[in-house]
């Protein structure tokens, strides 16, 4: 992928982009990326234009296996500092600039590299946000965890409850429903 800028760099004007387009052989993915291959997923599109963004959430919950719900957004996170990201595509969560970095992990979606949070950290958020997901959405996920316990580091899942907002709760309701 490259932006708009990159381009202009590479192939030296706009009207040199544009024959690139009408040949085939660049594709316009999103407002300002483009890139040689015709479909680019809207997720890789994201991150690759918010280089600051964490995957998260049902975005995070699909591509681990943890449900077969398609996510209708892409979910990212940003720190609580992060300029609006201003894509109806997109839901954002803000998290505290403490917190934001835990978990961080990179990896490849479908030829691409995508900064998400790992299945540890995705646990202390599906418990953080509880409350604000459908209860059939959290039962299931609980349960792709509960084959999951045999393969996750508690120790990493332990030190991201302790630095979590309202740690012992979180830390409560997982020995409760995971483990």
């Amino acid at each position: 992928m490259k932006t708009r800028a990159e381009c202009l760099e590479e192939y030296g004007s706009d009207y040199f982009v544009e024959k690139k387009i009408e040949k085939g052989e660049l594709f316009k993915v999103g407002k300002g990326i483009y890139s040689e291959k015709k479909y680019v997923p809207d997720i890789a599109m994201f991150v690759y234009k918010y280089p600051y963004v964490v995957v998260t959430m049902r975005s995070a919950f699909y591509f681990y296996g943890l449900t077969d719900v398609i996510p209708d957004k892409c979910d990212l996170a940003t720190t609580r500092d992060a300029t609006k990201i201003k894509d109806e595509r997109v839901k954002q969560y803000f998290i505290s600039d403490g917190f934001f970095e835990e978990g961080i992990e990179t990896v490849d979606y479908k030829g691409y590299e995508i900064r998400i949070y790992n299945k540890e950290r995705m646990l202390i958020e599906l418990v953080r946000y509880k409350s604000k997901l459908p209860f059939d959405y959290y039962k299931e996920i609980i349960l792709g965890y509960r084959k999951l316990v045999p393969s996750l580091d508690m120790q990493k899942i332990q030190d991201y409850a302790l630095k979590s907002p309202k740690s012992n709760k979180v830390i409560e309701i997982i020995e409760m429903e995971v483990l």
